[in-house]
């Protein structure tokens, strides 16, 4: 360990005692000198954000973009389907503006795993990595954590955010599988809830808690400025280490930055844009995520819950969740394109695993990993473009299986990481961003 002197006062004996900050031997809060190192060394060069909408609970690839209309009943389900605007290409019937903007983004069919339990699923997708039960071995970082601690901040801005419901236990167990687990709780993604559909929305910690005003936080950046120029009088030399506290940094930028609190005000957009999105929570998250993405943030997750249509699936498909993802989907890629900054923001729409083929005796479906859609674009991703088949019946790819490892060296190489970058473990063992998988090479421009 190393011993920060900070400030030498008596205590009530009489005795002088100097105060010390406790320094880890080779980093702070969990992140290394050789993380760190590596970290800046690999910075992408592309400047490509992300949004990942994250449809929690996992969505049917039969009722969504791969039907099966020829399928029997027990399988087809309830909805119609509709051309879309590529050449042999399905969709259902409750996706239609979506239908009409094929060429903005692609879909991959066959995409495949292992893991039908929820949290272990989202682990596996969002890190590449087989999961591990919590408590044991690795947890390994999602995406987004990787990325966060890839580029780190800029501008002020957090370089991670979850946008989402984050108080129910269902979302906190799905919530974890989006940290940064070993590379340490300050690559966890800021917090910003469901609210942004209401009236009263505001982000907690972009306004000084209440008691602590900005004289008081600059009292704070002096000491950490004083702490620095210990750092730089010791023999350590760490002179790539530029921060001592990654948490005070996220909660003064937050506070101080002007780009940052504009960018959590959705009064800005004009009133038609917002309707075009949906007054919806979903949508206003979404609407809130372009302006995240704008102000320098390279991550961004929305999560939207209720997929997970174990009961009465064809009724909440067709009332509550398709009809909000075609509004708001669709209304980003066009939003995006109309700034000029779809070729520069990555949007990609997924869940953990798709649904049984069968529909079960309460109208529903249930999970099934073996055969799952997701649609990607933007970012420098081919558009327009189908990735392989499934069978008849959607029970297994047919065509082109694609793996999680696949999916995820295609959104790293879309970034700029290169998925030989290696972090830590907590017993110093190098691991790399993904062991195995290609990128999609139909999807690489």
């Amino acid at each position: 360990m190393i011993d920060v002197p900070t400030v030498t006062h008596r205590r009530c004996d009489g005795i002088p005692r100097r105060e010390y900050l406790r320094i880890g031997t080779l980093g702070l809060l969990g992140l290394n000198l050789p993380q760190l190192l590596r970290a800046r060394e690999a910075a992408p060069a592309k400047n490509v954000s992300c949004i990942l909408l994250w449809l929690s609970g996992g969505i049917s690839q039969l009722d969504s973009f791969d039907p099966k209309p020829n399928a029997p009943r027990e399988i087809r389900g309830d909805f119609g389907t509709i051309p879309t605007t590529t050449p042999g290409i399905h969709f259902v019937e409750h996706l239609p503006k979506l239908a009409r903007m094929t060429s903005k983004f692609s879909l991959v069919r066959s995409m495949t795993h292992n893991q039908g339990t929820h949290g272990l699923a989202d682990q596996l997708v969002t890190s590449g990595y087989a999961p591990t039960p919590s408590g044991v071995g690795v947890r390994y970082p999602s995406q987004g954590s990787v990325v966060s601690w890839a580029v780190g901040y800029q501008n002020g801005v957090p370089p991670y955010v979850y946008v989402g419901d984050v108080t129910g236990p269902d979302e906190f167990r799905k919530r974890d599988a989006l940290n940064a687990g070993v590379l340490g709780a300050q690559h966890n993604p800021l917090q910003l809830g469901d609210q942004a559909n209401k009236p009263e929305f505001k982000v907690q910690g972009v306004s000084p808690p209440k008691g602590v005003d900005l004289a008081r936080l600059n009292s704070r950046r002096e000491m950490l400025t004083m702490l620095d120029r210990w750092q730089r009088d010791t023999d350590t030399r760490l002179a790539s280490l530029e921060s001592v506290d990654t948490y005070y940094q996220k909660a003064y930028s937050l506070v101080t930055s002007p780009l940052a609190k504009r960018a959590f005000d959705l009064d800005e957009e004009s009133p038609q844009l917002r309707d075009a999105y949906g007054r919806t929570m979903y949508g206003q998250s979404c609407l809130l995520a372009r302006r995240l993405v704008e102000a320098g943030v390279r991550y961004v997750t929305v999560g939207m819950p209720g997929w997970d249509t174990h009961v009465d699936n064809f009724n909440d498909l067709k009332d509550k969740l398709l009809p909000v993802l075609d509004t708001t989907y669709s209304a980003l890629l066009q939003d995006l394109e109309n700034r000029g900054m779809l070729d520069s923001t990555l949007v990609i729409c997924m869940g953990e695993f798709g649904r049984t083929p069968k529909i079960n005796a309460e109208a529903g479906r249930d999970h099934w990993p073996a055969t799952q859609v997701f649609a990607m674009g933007g970012g420098g991703i081919k558009t327009g473009v189908i990735v392989g088949e499934t069978s008849d019946r959607s029970e297994y790819p047919t065509e082109r299986p694609v793996s999680v490892q696949d999916f995820g060296a295609t959104v790293y190489h879309a970034l700029g990481i290169p998925t030989n970058l290696e972090y830590l473990s907590s017993e110093n063992r190098p691991i790399a961003v993904l062991q195995s998988g290609e990128p999609i090479s139909e999807l690489i421009a």
